[in-house]
């Protein structure tokens, strides 16, 4: 390879000097934290990121297309996942922007109450304070500080992996026009009957002091122990406990039998039918309860007696209902034993189970100990074992909210991406409970419910509260307000609209709203994807989006989760620091799909380098290639067809199917595709095969000026296109080159706004792109016949090639290039196909044969194997052909080109097992 080939390489230059080379105006190595940061500038000066800005040029008559930015936690940083999610939103706006959509790529922050309190309380505590300590007001002002602090991190490192993100409309969710929406959405559905106050049993976090929802307890595989013990029997007589008659009760949980209301059984169970409606008595706290009958209780569990403790286990709890049994409550705030629990009571629940277990063996009522596999539901945010407890909250009823949000997914007003996940939001929605949205937390949106002495309750919008009790007039002096806050995912279900000023009816929420696609991971598709779909389409009539496209997770090379414990994770910010944002952003696109979880390591890091540095390297080549004929400065000009060379009509059709095939894979939502086809066409055509034959005519000069010019135009028309394709997944460095190319008058100053291009069918050429790919892998076997032979890679080979009559033009035009790319000199076309001599070459209806350099026994033996190879491959070809045409099913249903076309193939086969055949006499 010469010199000059070697400006396409994949690999940095070996240069330290960041001047600009003058024939190209690029530096030789492309250096991204040299750059990244001044074209990011060059954008937010030219207010290209909001669609109203003096530098957008959206078209508003067309759809504008909407992205809300999933909202990250404000006191978070940007971890390997908002990478990926940012790559993934910003490419569908810098995709929809250059087709000249209105695109509003709306950003925010998400308060995450349990997160954020979570974080302060550990800062806190290493002051000597608390939420105690310090107060509701105090703990606050400290929490508003703490995220003032802490927001401009997040959003700063977003403009690192390049989002394009509106800054001018930048939200958060405890922001006042938020507030307003949630005491608004509250109040509605509260006057409508969707939101109401109950006890009921929940969901109780201890170490976050709170309730948490049903998708944020984490089941997890536990081995634990299954205790079997006696409860006696009561003798109705005396009203005291059988020391010589019991019911053996398992359970997991020894310690809750404080609170046992019942013991239940079976009503099909043999065992215990003559003890159904006995009474047995409670253990330490010496209560009486019934044995009851019920089809709940699992004959095989256990003893097949169980206990029912209706305020500590949600099963119970629905046992206990059905049969009117007493909810005691045994377990205070912080999963100690409360005033009910007798001796044990203000003990740990973990100490009270061993001292019970203990009491029990001492009294000789612990039957058995065993092994117990078991999921135990574990908080998302701590991982403490989470307790059912009874808890007077507010909930929301989603039945009706949610049989609406799956008639739009129904009706296809919106679509889930990938569609496999439509059945399990199926079942999830029609199996969804009512929603619990209080939380015992301080920081987050106050409940605007207030109560007066009487019990009356009051929901107001007022940010200032109500003015009396709306019950019995009691002035507002005379009220409370509640102390509790929402769930974090009630202003976050509001957020698609929230954050365009609703309830108002502002220009944005009539512009914007619903919007277009909500990227989120898959697995919150429940957690809040439900949420907003719900909220929507209730509050403001429509669906908030038309696509949900889900993501996976990112995972380490071997499909292990990444973790800071175990050592595998990937800092985003670091991997730009290495290699640059467009590496790290194609390598989290390249090889996805939506909801699958994607591999990443150093490896497809440093492809995607190699690929960013090949475009660089190849742009180098191209602007230093310009003819003298061509003065800088000029405008870009379309090839002149009538002097373009084969080659140039090859590239510039692969270049518009390269661009008919992103743009299907845009419209099916498939980046990962896109990336590949762009990867392909970029370094396996433009690099390596049309920039290298485009060598050989650009220094002809028996060519015409114009010859040489169209191909020089061909290559950087070409160039462009790709640029304008790749630049939604690689922002920077597209930039960065683009403008060094020359550009039409209708071009903007800028990539990010200028015209995607267009799939022409006016620059496809079938028979070019057929013949040109035909010898181009002419020249890739004799390249692979030369490896195999072990023929030095320098060395010039006579090759006499035989090509069928309709490439013979082509193959003379190109021959000056096909000669030096095959190390073939001379390249000799010969009008028979059959070569004698030398090591065979056969590629489909081509033949070569590659002269020997001198006598070489073990070149024949190897040349006669790969013969061998070949024959057997063709012999297996012509037998399915044939097959083919001997099925009468065939012959008789398909077209009759169809059949023509079996029959011509089959013959071409019949003809090339006969020369290799010959070829492999002795």
């Amino acid at each position: 390879m010469t010199e000059q080939a070697n400006t396409t390489s994949g690999q940095p230059a070996a240069t330290s000097a960041p001047a600009q080379t003058p024939e190209t105006g690029l530096p030789k190595a492309y250096r991204p934290g040299e750059v990244e940061h001044s074209i990011f500038e060059r954008w937010v000066d030219a207010d290209v990121f909001n669609p109203d800005g003096k530098g957008s040029r959206a078209d508003w008559s067309k759809q504008p297309f909407v992205i809300i930015q999933p909202p990250p936690n404000v006191t978070g940083s940007l971890h390997l996942g908002h990478a990926q999610r940012s790559t993934v939103e910003d490419l569908m706006t810098r995709h929809a922007r250059m087709l000249g959509r209105p695109a509003l790529f709306l950003p925010g922050l998400d308060h995450a109450s349990i997160a954020a309190q979570y974080v302060l309380d550990k800062l806190l505590a290493k002051e000597g304070e608390n939420r105690q300590t310090l107060g509701r007001e105090k703990y606050l002002d400290r929490m508003w500080q703490f995220v003032d602090q802490t927001r401009q991190t997040i959003l700063s490192q977003q403009r690192r992996v390049g989002a394009s993100l509106d800054m001018s409309r930048v939200r958060f969710t405890m922001d006042e026009v938020s507030a307003r929406a949630v005491r608004e959405a509250f109040t509605r559905l509260y006057r409508e009957g969707l939101a109401y106050r109950t006890e009921a049993l929940i969901h109780w976090c201890p170490g976050c002091r709170t309730s948490v929802s049903d998708l944020e307890v984490i089941p997890k595989e536990t081995t634990g122990s299954l205790w079997t013990i006696r409860y006696h029997l009561v003798d109705e007589l005396t009203g005291a406990p059988d020391p010589e008659a019991w019911i053996a009760v398992a359970t997991t949980r020894p310690e809750t039998l404080l609170g046992d209301t019942a013991v239940a059984v079976n009503p099909e169970d043999p065992r215990y039918a003559a003890l159904i409606g006995r009474r047995a008595m409670i253990p330490f706290v010496d209560r009486a309860v019934p044995i009851i009958a019920d089809s709940v209780v699992d004959r095989a569990f256990g003893t097949g007696a169980v206990k029912i403790t209706p305020a500590h286990d949600q099963n119970d709890y629905d046992t206990g209902k059905r049969h009117g049994l007493a909810m005691i409550t045994v377990l205070d705030d912080a999963a100690r034993v409360n005033e009910n629990g007798a001796q044990f009571a203000g003990l740990d629940r973990y100490e009270a189970r061993r001292q019970i277990v203990e009491a029990l063996t001492e009294r000789g009522d612990l039957d058995a100990i065993q092994p117990h596999e078991m999921l135990l539901g574990r908080c998302q945010r701590s991982d403490d074992v989470v307790e059912p407890r009874l808890k007077t909250q507010w909930f929301i009823r989603v039945a009706p909210l949610a049989e609406a949000a799956l008639a739009a997914t129904r009706s296809g007003e919106t679509q889930i991406l990938p569609d496999r996940f439509v059945k399990v939001w199926e079942h999830w929605m029609t199996e969804m409970r009512d929603w619990n949205v209080s939380r015992q937390l301080w920081w987050g949106h106050r409940i605007p419910a207030w109560y007066c002495p009487d019990g009356h309750v009051t929901v107001t919008q007022d940010p200032a509260g109500p003015v009396a009790c709306e019950v019995c007039s009691r002035p507002a002096a005379e009220l409370h307000q509640d102390e509790d806050i929402f769930d974090t995912w009630f202003s976050s279900g509001l957020w698609p609209f929230s954050t365009l000023g609703w309830p108002d009816k502002t220009p944005d929420l009539d512009r914007f709203y619903p919007g277009s696609v909500m990227e989120t991971a898959y697995d919150i598709i429940f957690f809040w994807v439900a949420r907003m779909m719900m909220l929507g389409i209730h509050l403001t009539g429509e669906a908030p989006f038309h696509t949900v496209y889900l993501s996976g997770l990112i995972r380490d090379p071997y499909g292990q989760k990444m973790s800071k414990t175990k050592g595998n994770s990937v800092d985003p910010l670091e991997t730009i620091e290495e290699v640059g944002a467009d590496a790290l952003r194609f390598a989290l696109i390249n090889g996805t799909a939506p909801g699958n979880d994607a591999r990443l390591g150093a490896e497809k890091l440093e492809n995607a380098r190699n690929f960013t540095n090949k475009l660089w390297n190849v742009a180098r080549f191209v602007l230093g290639a310009r003819p003298e004929s061509i003065p800088a400065g000029t405008s870009r000009e379309l090839p002149n067809r009538a002097e373009v060379g084969p080659a140039d009509r090859w590239i510039l059709s692969r270049a518009a199917a390269t661009v008919a095939a992103v743009d299907e894979a845009m419209r099916l939502y498939t980046f990962g595709d896109a990336s590949q086809i762009l990867y392909e066409a970029v370094w396996n055509e433009y690099c390596d095969w049309a920039v290298e034959l485009a060598k050989i005519r650009l220094a002809d000069e028996s060519l015409s000026v114009a010859a040489r010019d169209a191909t020089w135009w061909t290559l950087v028309e070409v160039l462009d296109t790709y640029l304008r394709l790749l630049h939604p997944i690689m922002p920077f460095v597209t930039e960065e080159i683009w403008e060094r190319l020359p550009h039409t008058t209708a071009d903007p100053a800028l990539l990010i706004v200028a015209d995607w291009p267009v799939a022409s069918a006016e620059k496809a050429d079938a028979a070019a792109e057929t013949e040109v790919a035909a010898l181009i892998d002419l020249v890739r076997a004799i390249r692979n016949a030369r490896a195999e032979a072990r023929i030095e890679p320098a060395a010039w080979l006579h090759v006499d090639v035989y090509v069928p009559a309709r490439l013979g033009t082509t193959f003379k035009t190109l021959k000056p290039a096909l000669e030096r790319l095959a190390r073939a000199r001379p390249l000799q076309l010969v009008e028979s196909p059959e070569l004698q001599g030398g090591l065979a070459v056969v590629v489909g209806e081509m033949l070569a044969a590659i002269r020997p350099l001198a006598k070489d026994d073990a070149q024949g033996d190897r040349d006669r194997a790969r013969l061998e190879r070949e024959l057997a491959d063709a012999q297996a070809m012509l037998a399915s052909a044939r097959a083919r045409l001997a099925n009468d099913a065939f012959i008789s249903k398909a077209p009759q080109a169809v059949v023509d076309g079996a029959k011509a193939r089959a013959a071409e086969l019949e003809e090339l097992v006969v020369r290799l055949a010959e070829r492999l006499r002795p």
